[in-house]
């Protein structure tokens, strides 16, 4: 059964829901193997670049209320993380961005916490767009209005995150209860409607099914402007709510790559390296990943706690590791 459905998706047939959760149950070593080499085959077969993405994190300075329960991100969430409140000044944007540049890392995430309605983005966004030649990624969630979304379409934005992380109600608000997953969808329209490329993904080990992976990927698809989808599986924060929750499976995550693979062959999906681990990536890669986030080079000058986990990659690590494989990094 497994080799049939495989045999589907390489002739680049449309699998059913339930094919896809037939690949999602698969236990045995063999069957994975085909699962992650089919994958790889469909990304190899639209291009064998690896984009690499770095980070500038503006705030950890979050008005969510209550805390998201995993969160260890925001001030005073978690003694691992960013635990003392930031907020970057231009200048210190200004050389994190340029020191990516100068290491030839095509692309920088500008994220941020919640309570500025887009304004910390935008800054950002033009800081980095008038110095230097990166490509921009805004991750600030649903914090964003119809007035600054269009701002960064002004600036030139490639791609807004907004990531879902779960489309079940229940899982959402449990994990995230100030959170608003319509606030978040609506976001997502907004990108959409302003002929931005959206980036949106799953955080996995929350509590939702397999089934609702699939749904989730299948609505992620409704939304037009859709070219990334970042896969992230949960880990632990100290001193969180969640920080006894168990952490995905490195091997589970590396299905849902694997199957979004094959229901988007041309998509960009993304696997954080604070969230797969740093030692991982090769997985990512042979899973069928193209981009790989929160790599750091060695001239970066601000320090970096990873979303999720405070590990993330370093730029010639994955360089090798990206090379090892036949695969070619991007660079500017």
């Amino acid at each position: 059964m497994i080799d049939y459905i495989l045999n589907k998706a390489k002739n680049g047939q449309e699998l059913s829901d339930e094919e896809f959760l037939e690949l999602l149950a698969i236990d045995d070593d063999e069957n994975l193997e085909k699962l992650f080499k089919t994958a790889a085959e469909i990304r190899d077969n639209q291009s064998k670049t690896i984009k690499l993405t770095s980070t500038v994190h503006i705030t950890n300075k979050c008005q969510i209320q209550p805390r998201c329960k995993y969160c260890g991100f925001a001030e005073e969430t978690s003694s691992k993380g960013y635990y003392n409140a930031f907020y970057k000044s231009d200048e210190e944007i200004l050389n994190a961005a340029q020191s990516i540049n100068e290491a030839h890392i095509p692309r920088v995430s500008c994220s941020g916490g919640y309570g500025y309605k887009g304004k910390q983005a935008v800054n950002a966004c033009r800081i980095v767009k008038e110095n230097t030649d990166l490509e921009v990624l805004v991750n600030v969630g649903g914090d964003l209005t119809p007035e600054s979304v269009e701002k960064l379409s002004d600036l030139g934005v490639e791609t807004i995150c907004c990531n879902l992380e779960t489309i079940n109600e229940e899982v959402f608000y449990e994990a995230k209860p100030g959170d608003s997953l319509k606030q978040r969808i609506e976001t997502c329209r907004l990108v959409c409607d302003a002929g931005i490329g959206l980036s949106s993904g799953l955080l996995l080990g929350l509590g939702e099914s397999p089934e609702d992976r699939i749904k989730h990927l299948r609505f992620l698809g409704k939304f037009k402007t859709l070219s990334e989808i970042p896969i992230m599986g949960f880990n632990p924060y100290a001193d969180t709510p969640m920080a006894n929750h168990p952490p995905f499976p490195l091997k589970e995550q590396l299905k849902i790559v694997a199957v979004t693979r094959i229901m988007y062959p041309a998509i960009t999906i993304t696997m954080p390296t604070p969230t797969v681990g740093p030692e991982n990536v090769e997985y990512s890669l042979k899973a069928g990943a193209n981009n790989l986030a929160t790599v750091i080079a060695d001239n970066y000058p601000l320090e970096v706690k990873g979303v999720g986990s405070p590990n993330y990659g370093n730029y010639n690590e994955v360089v090798g590791v990206i090379e090892k494989l036949g695969l070619i990094p991007q660079t500017i």
